[in-house]
């Protein structure tokens, strides 16, 4: 398939004066933060806070791996169980421990991560270690 050719533009002889164009200036700015909190709803007009947004079932689980891959040094490998408790959430995430070749003998393991109502990790431990070619029952 062939591509349309683009034809060279013009330049004017006069380079002393050059036309600029103005760009749509963005809905938020212009204001203060003050509004910008008002209106995103982080703020009531007497100054208190409002209602925390629920976090996602997706966002809890995401961050919790996250955040357990900076406390432990090992990449998530996949989050495997997500269950909601009376204080916060249980987020099940697998990991490798151990690269090997081949790798049905890399060292997983499966680590319990506590996540608290705002989202934030209270704890961890590793529930389960296995060689990944294992079938667990």
């Amino acid at each position: 398939m062939a591509t349309p050719r683009k034809t060279p533009q013009k330049t004017t002889q006069n380079t002393a004066r050059k036309t600029t164009q103005k760009t749509p200036r963005k809905a938020t700015q212009g204001r203060t933060p003050a509004k910008r909190a008002a209106s995103s709803g982080t703020a009531r007009a007497n100054g208190s806070t409002a209602e925390p947004k629920p976090q996602s079932l997706r966002m809890i689980a995401l961050s919790a791996a996250q955040e357990l891959a900076q406390l432990i040094g090992h990449s998530p490998e996949a989050i495997v169980a997500v269950e909601k408790r009376d204080e916060g959430w249980l987020v099940q995430v697998q990991v490798v421990e151990a690269r090997r070749i081949p790798a049905t003998t890399d060292i997983m393991a499966v680590y319990e991560v506590e996540v608290g109502e705002d989202g934030a990790v209270t704890g961890y431990r590793r529930a389960d270690r296995y060689v990944r070619g294992r079938i667990q029952e």
